[in-house]
């Protein structure tokens, strides 16, 4: 026992540095950037709120589990805003190569049992295949688009960015896995596009 707690606090040691990996996208408020560690926290919140958008048969428990651990990696990889130019790069080889290293490194932390089963949720989030997977990837893609609405436009304006592109990065991947959520925010967004100047 002494051995699996050592274990499981020093991973929790290192889980607190996600706190300083900081994201593009901004409070609500627009006040400052958030951090890996609060979108993955609101990200889960999310999931408990909006359960009942999530097709038959999806375990919220398991989902709230995934978004817990989805963006961990980013201790080690930071974070590549999707809006951004190098945001194409996220889906790289090279990326996804560093990231699988960063899962290794961080759930190697854990005592073997555990860490196996967190490593497989993880894997299960990135290969958006599962029910759970695909309602976990569309809710990942819903706090920064509602920031940017309660923000004034947030990254969109930053990085110059059309409804087309949001559409396209954004809007497939959560009418994929939460088509009623989409249907709505997407009202909202293209009324917050088509009022730009």
């Amino acid at each position: 026992m002494p051995a699996d707690l050592d274990a499981q606090f020093a991973f929790l040691a290192e889980a607190d540095r996600l706190k300083s990996v900081y994201r593009a996208t901004t409070l609500h408020d627009g006040s400052r950037r958030e951090n890996t560690a609060e979108h993955s926290w609101h990200v889960a919140l999310y999931a408990l709120v909006l359960a009942e958008q999530a097709a038959p048969g999806v375990n919220i428990d398991r989902v709230i589990r995934m978004l817990l651990l989805h963006d961990l990696v980013e201790i080690d990889t930071g974070d590549v805003p999707i809006h951004s130019a190098n945001g194409a790069a996220h889906a790289s080889l090279e990326t996804q190569a560093a990231e699988q290293r960063a899962a290794d490194r961080l759930f190697g932390l854990l005592p073997a049992d555990q860490a196996q089963a967190f490593r497989a949720l993880w894997d299960e989030f990135e290969a958006n295949e599962t029910p759970d997977a695909r309602f976990a990837k569309s809710l990942d893609r819903l706090p920064p688009v509602m920031a940017n609405l309660a923000s004034g436009g947030g990254t969109w304006v930053e990085y110059a960015v059309t409804y087309e592109q949001l559409e396209a990065r954004v809007g497939h991947k959560i009418a994929r896995g939460a088509p009623g959520l989409w249907d709505w925010v997407q009202g909202k967004t293209k009324a917050w596009f088509s009022a730009r100047p």
